[in-house]
């Protein structure tokens, strides 16, 4: 996995809060269109959106007349709906507000046919405004929004290479709009104990059945007012009071009793000389000693294919 030492573009949330704040925003309007339009899946796996080649993308959408899509094309700088009867549709990113956003995407769906209505308040952030009334002038930079997607196109890369090694149940590499990180989860396998934690604006019902059984999480997340900095995470639940004292690596790794999970600064990791190599390091040392502490049968689940020929 030799990494390009320019590869992983500098990022700085302080810089690129505001086109932070509106790109939480608008993939949550996204995201619950979704949410609203598809059927349930396990852990609520049928809400995110997913990487792709311009942006993100909500994948393939069941409607009354087939399927539609939503994208972010961050190299245009546009939002784009196409159906699969042919008719499409799209609007710039530049110059809107949280309610402007969500008034033309309304109108849009609307006429493709599309019938929805979502739940207009935020998720999993604090004081929330509902999104019709959140008029706020902020700057959409477009450089800002194509580098955080350029930075998410290195980790899905990671991520995917690191998928490659387990047998057992895992998730897709998603983008979750209410946390507003990209994640990957494994799963031992067994039940966990209920979970009793509390997420704005979040029912109670969904993060039991989230964390219904024993997983391993790793993710990135570009940082918020109250932690203003880019890192990547790695967490299990049941979160075993010994996996804050598990000897992992980088050195530069670091154990966060606030969040109640380790870190790896994303500015360490852009410049290391091989930033897919460090991150890589991160996710299975974390991954091994929380497989250890949750007696997770490593020998059955853990694979390499890295020998196979592809011919």
């Amino acid at each position: 996995m030799a990494s390009k030492k320019n590869s992983w573009p500098a990022f700085q949330f302080e810089e690129n809060k505001d086109t932070i704040y509106l790109l939480h925003q608008w993939t949550q309007i996204v995201g619950k269109v979704r949410l609203k339009k598809s059927p349930w899946q396990n852990h609520s796996w049928h809400v995110s959106l997913y990487v792709d080649s311009q942006g993100l993308t909500t994948g393939l959408i069941p409607y009354e007349n087939g399927v539609f899509e939503i994208k972010f094309d961050f190299i245009h700088h546009e939002l784009r709906l196409k159906t699969s009867n042919g008719t499409r549709d799209r609007f710039e990113l530049g110059g809107q507000t949280v309610a402007s956003f969500y008034e033309q995407l309304m109108e849009k769906l609307k006429f493709l046919g599309v019938n929805v209505k979502i739940h207009e308040t935020p998720n999993e952030i604090p004081n929330p405004i509902p999104f019709p009334k959140n008029k706020k002038r902020l700057m959409y930079q477009a450089n800002t929004a194509q580098t955080f997607w350029k930075i998410l196109v290195q980790i899905q890369n990671v991520f995917g290479v690191f998928r490659t090694k387990f047998t057992g149940k895992s998730s897709p590499i998603h983008f979750f709009w209410g946390s507003f990180d990209l994640a990957y989860t494994r799963f031992s396998g067994n039940k966990a104990p209920k979970f009793s934690g509390q997420v704005p604006n979040i029912p109670t019902s969904v993060m039991q059945e989230a964390y219904s059984h024993e997983v391993f999480s790793v993710g990135f997340w570009p940082g918020s007012e109250q932690f203003p900095m880019p890192v990547f995470y790695a967490y299990c639940y049941p979160n075993y009071p010994e996996f804050q004292d598990a000897k992992v690596s980088p050195a530069s790794a670091y154990w966060s009793k606030d969040m109640g999970e380790f870190m790896l600064n994303y500015a360490d990791v852009q410049k290391s000389p091989a930033p897919a190599e460090m991150l890589l390091e991160f996710i299975q040392s974390t991954y091994n000693s929380a497989a250890k502490l949750g007696d997770w049968n490593q020998e059955s689940l853990d694979c390499d294919f890295s020998h196979m020929d592809s011919k």
